[in-house]
């Protein structure tokens, strides 16, 4: 016993620092995976052919996995520890990036992708719990919280341009630069106190159905495209989506431990908040991904180019997040996400309507508008949440707002994309961009009202 208490007693001095590290190191390389791949797509179809259905599927398998597994990620947290589980997503999500690095073709590059969404799901909740698990004092957690979020905003500031410079060598070295940071990651992790353990039971019936629903309805966008919404695949496709995610309701309402309380819907405030998560991701992930191909594709730019026509809009996000909460304390939370969303329609907006042949900087600039517009709407939107649950399900609340925005960013790129096949690029951009910035406008009406909604008394 007394030669176990010396062996952690170093970890344990080291664990606020150490953890805080770990959480950022693992939100970092989470963060810029979602990013760097964007630019390196034009080279990737280069190599391996494909169409662009294809394309969708290198950003969208990582994408949907990191979405379905949110809550399970948790859960598994809980019960086998969060040092042990993020150690286990981290170690998944290094060996899949290599594994995409020398993948010898496309389908091999898409399943690692699918490997590297299922790390990430278990990073992104992990790094969280050990934040929660190191700094007991609200004060000192909250700082350590902001620098987590930094880490994510650095990320997505640099992914971009890195992709870009790294995509003029090799595309395949935006998977390599994974393996340096997760090896990092480890090294730090083995400082962390061991975690606590929790007897959490898994819903294997609502996990195994949400995963199916997921992937069905992401296939029959994207596919259908191709091949025919009317095609018999197609439809037996959406068939499935609808019975899978009919069981899943099922799972939720009759089990004994479901992964999300359909209680949680019956908050308007909740459920029209979730709403606006997945739409505004939907819009900043479809924009980046389109926009990345119409740099390229259509005004010639090289993958180095298209990185640095994008820093304008992250670039200024990483920069503005810290004063995106004061501005909600100031104003109002329904304030703030209904200032993001116009933010967002309007530079949907401009870039629908802006002539072919306008300047690509003008382009770069017409974007910063939805980058900043989706960063003022993430964190108002989640207090929101968490000031409308009973504070029992406050995890599962957080979970679940995660949950929506990757899924919305899923399904952007897959309808996004599904908007191109089969006409000019031009034309179903703007289709897209067009019809996004509505959607955004009508949530605006639907938003005001719940300036009066009551919050939880729980």
């Amino acid at each position: 016993m007394s030669a176990t208490t010396v062996k952690f007693l170093p970890e344990t001095v080291a664990r606020p620092r150490a953890s805080l590290a770990v959480a950022m190191l693992g939100f970092f390389v989470v963060a810029l995976d979602a990013q760097i791949v964007n630019v390196a797509l034009p080279g990737i179809r280069n190599d391996f052919g494909g169409g662009l259905s294809g394309l969708q599927w290198i950003v969208t398998g990582y994408t949907l996995m990191f979405s379905a597994l949110q809550l399970f990620a948790g859960t598994f947290s809980d019960r086998v520890g969060a040092r042990r589980a993020y150690g286990i997503g981290m170690i998944l999500f290094t060996v899949a990036s290599m594994a995409c690095g020398f993948s010898p073709s496309l389908p091999a590059l898409i399943a690692g992708r699918v490997l590297q969404g299922i790390g990430a799901a278990m990073i992104t909740p992990t790094s969280l719990a050990l934040i929660r698990e190191a700094f007991h004092d609200p004060a000192r957690r909250g700082r350590a919280i902001v620098y987590w979020g930094l880490g994510g905003s650095v990320a997505a500031a640099a992914g971009p341009v890195l992709g870009g410079i790294l995509t003029q060598l090799d595309w395949r070295l935006i998977f390599f630069v994974n393996f340096p940071v997760g090896v990092a990651a480890l090294l730090v992790l083995s400082r962390v106190a061991p975690s606590p353990r929790r007897p959490m039971p898994f819903d294997w019936l609502g996990q195994m159905t949400a995963v199916l629903t997921l992937a069905s309805l992401a296939y029959g966008i994207i596919e259908g495209a191709e091949l025919g919404y009317g095609s018999p695949q197609i439809l037996l496709t959406f068939a499935v989506c609808v019975a899978s995610a009919a069981v899943f309701v099922a799972a939720q309402a009759r089990g004994s431990h479901p992964m999300i309380p359909l209680d949680l819907f019956r908050s308007r405030t909740v459920s029209t908040a979730l709403i606006i998560a997945g739409v505004t991701m939907a819009a900043f992930y479809g924009v980046v991904f389109l926009q990345s191909l119409y740099f390229q594709q259509e005004r010639g730019a090289t993958a180095l180019e298209t990185g640095l026509l994008f820093l304008p809009m992250t670039g200024l996000v990483a920069l503005l997040n810290p004063l995106v909460a004061r501005f909600a304390e100031r104003f109002g939370r329904i304030v703030a996400i209904v200032a993001g969303q116009l933010l967002m329609a309007a530079g949907l907006a401009g870039l629908c309507f802006l002539p072919a042949d306008a300047p690509t900087l003008l382009a770069a600039f017409l974007m910063v508008p939805v980058g900043v517009g989706g960063s003022f709407t993430v964190p108002p939107i989640i207090a929101l949440i968490l000031d409308h649950v009973p504070a029992e399900l406050a995890g599962t609340a957080s979970g679940t707002v995660n949950t929506a925005r990757q899924l919305g960013g899923s399904l952007g790129v897959a309808i996004f994309g599904a908007a191109l096949a089969g006409q000019d690029f031009m034309a179903g951009l703007r289709i897209s961009l067009g019809i996004t910035a509505l959607l955004l406008l009508v949530l605006v009406a639907v938003s005001l009202p719940l300036r009066h909604a009551k919050q939880s008394q729980h």
